[in-house]
């Protein structure tokens, strides 16, 4: 899920090189953390967060076969 999350991060920025992408699992969920620099922060999240939303239900609709629920954190 990284590998996806860091491709659509990476085609949304202007600066590709500082996209990077954390995974925490815990015992009920996964977390991936999505940091990118300041000044691409507005094309990640989106009017009204329009993107982050997109963005969390392409993650999700990848991860529908994984036992464990997958969640999106944009910092």
């Amino acid at each position: 899920m990284q590998e996806l999350l860091t491709f659509v991060a990476q085609s949304l920025v202007e600066h590709p090189d500082q996209v990077s992408v954390t995974e925490t699992e815990g015992p009920e969920a996964v977390i991936l953390e999505l940091h990118v620099a300041e000044d691409d922060m507005g094309k990640v999240i989106g009017k009204q967060g329009r993107i982050a939303k997109a963005i969390r239900a392409v993650v999700k609709a990848a991860t529908l076969k994984n036992s464990k629920p997958v969640f999106v954190e944009i910092q």
